[in-house]
């Protein structure tokens, strides 16, 4: 494939590191990488040539307006997570500020994540998303609700990643990938509890694969250019005992959660939850239609087991 000028926000966060590495060492493709604090970019940007750092942020985005109209792929991966007002104006207000930006006759694909999050169980919007979820997720369904609008919306494919794992020593941890010592180290009362649920995961490693595909066979137009990325869903108990094994562990009796004993417990401890939390805890199966990973197209996924996700995150088995 011929090399393509790509311009890449939210470099230097766990899934641009993950896209921006695999792009360096897979393909030759000239790479214009958007990061608010170069110090906080772990990898190499002399590895070879054609990587741009370009220091600046969302609120930024016009100053870029000229080089953004040259662009053959955008990669938007940038977020803001906390602050009513920056949230919306990063998500919302700045992402389509730079969609309208690029010259629809010369970019050719756009790569926008948001989250599975706002999807129900058929991949459709889930409307308690938009009524209860946090700031970030309200502004990723606000955002999801504009984009067909815009004069590059046939270019652009829409990408929902479920429960991100990653982060090493040339990557920052992902938010799931952090909190995995306080969920272990929980391991040995959980183990005992039976839990209604599922989920989809899917780590850094395998998003960058993905994104490398669609980049190297863009979406045909028959084909759907909304993507779940995701390894098969797991129950939660399928979850619990297969951590538990790795720690060898063993499960001598499960008592059932139920929803009543659920809420006794947040009475008894007083536990404060937001009205997205008690939804959550309500909803139970964040499942999906049809996720998609390496394996979809053909390839080898890096992770897909969680014994997998515990071994390369450096969980040591007891």
């Amino acid at each position: 494939m011929t090399a393509k000028r790509i311009f890449i926000t939210g470099a230097s966060g766990c899934i641009g590191h993950y896209i921006v590495d695999a792009l360096i060492q897979q393909t030759s493709h000239e790479l214009f990488l958007l990061v608010r604090n170069p110090d906080r970019f772990k990898l190499d940007p002399e590895a070879r040539p054609g990587i741009h750092l370009l220091q600046g942020d969302m609120y930024q985005i016009e100053q870029f307006g000229s080089l953004l109209k040259t662009m053959d792929r955008v990669i938007l991966t940038a977020a803001a997570w906390g602050g009513a007002q920056e949230t919306y104006d990063v998500n919302v207000t700045k992402t389509i500020r730079l969609l309208n930006l690029l010259d629809p006759e010369i970019c050719e694909q756009v790569i926008y994540f948001s989250t599975a999050s706002i999807l129900d169980r058929h991949n459709q919007p889930l409307k308690e998303a938009g009524q209860l979820g946090t700031d970030y997720i309200r502004s990723k369904v606000t955002c999801h609700q504009r984009l067909g609008k815009l004069a590059i919306a046939p270019q652009i494919t829409t990408v929902f990643p479920t429960l991100v794992f990653g982060g090493d020593a040339t990557k920052p941890l992902s938010h799931i990938t952090a909190g995995l010592p306080d969920v272990l180290r929980w391991m040995g009362l959980i183990r005992f509890f039976r839990l209604e649920g599922s989920f989809h995961y899917i780590h850094g490693h395998d998003i960058a694969q993905v994104v490398v595909h669609l980049l190297e066979h863009p979406p045909a137009p028959e084909d759907s250019r909304e993507l779940v990325l995701g390894n098969p869903a797991i129950t939660a108990d399928a979850a619990i005992a297969e951590m538990v094994h790795y720690l060898n562990q063993r499960i001598y009796f499960r008592l059932p959660l139920t929803p009543a004993l659920t809420n006794l417990f947040i009475r008894i401890f007083r536990i404060q939850m937001a009205a997205w939390d008690y939804f959550c805890l309500t909803y139970r199966h964040f499942t999906h239609q049809n996720p998609v990973n390496p394996a979809t197209y053909g390839g080898v996924p890096f992770c897909s087991s969680l014994s997998d996700i515990l071994k390369v995150s450096g969980m040591p088995p007891r």
